[in-house]
């Protein structure tokens, strides 16, 4: 979304509630300054008893964001990307990636590329295609496709909400 209306989903496909003190939120600003590894790891921590329901989807929002995003926030942070920042679900003090949007290496410049669409991390929505119920593993090239056919990943347009705060299986 465009100024601070940003937001990011976690879903709980699991089947069980699940504690998300297991994880956090790392990321690259305007690409990695070492390929490979995070400008900011854990700079999203969840605090121990921060449980998603099974089925349910966690929102992480900007603290200034739209009524309507915040009304669906489980917690804020500031630090949202632009378009041009990679953001990860990673194992809690460690490296590896449960689920990343962006590449981390160079900076891409406007934002990158999903289901045939220019830029389209930057001022667009992105929303999980509701057949996908489990990250990427840092695969984010495979996730992010070359059209609609191979991508994991529906573009909406900018402040298109449709969908914030659920995940509709298939």
């Amino acid at each position: 979304g465009s100024s601070n209306n940003k937001y990011l989903e976690i879903y709980n496909n699991t089947g069980a509630d699940y504690d998300l003190s297991a994880l956090s939120i790392s990321s690259c600003s305007n690409g990695c300054d070492e390929t490979g590894e995070f400008d900011y790891p854990d700079n999203v921590i969840f605090e121990a008893g921060t449980v998603v329901a099974a089925g349910d989807v966690f929102v992480v929002a900007h603290p200034s964001a739209d009524a309507a995003i915040l009304a669906e926030a489980d917690q804020t942070f500031s630090y949202l990307s632009n378009g041009d920042d990679a953001f990860a679900i990673t194992i809690a003090g460690a490296t590896y990636i449960v689920d990343i949007i962006g590449e981390m290496g160079d900076d891409p410049g406007s934002g990158w590329s999903v289901a045939g669409v220019d830029n389209a991390t930057a001022n667009h929505t992105l929303q999980r295609n509701s057949d996908v119920t489990f990250g990427n593993e840092g695969d984010w090239a495979s996730s992010a496709g070359t059209s609609t056919e191979d991508s994991e990943w529906t573009v909406l347009e900018n402040e298109d909400w449709t969908g914030l705060g659920s995940h509709a299986v298939v």
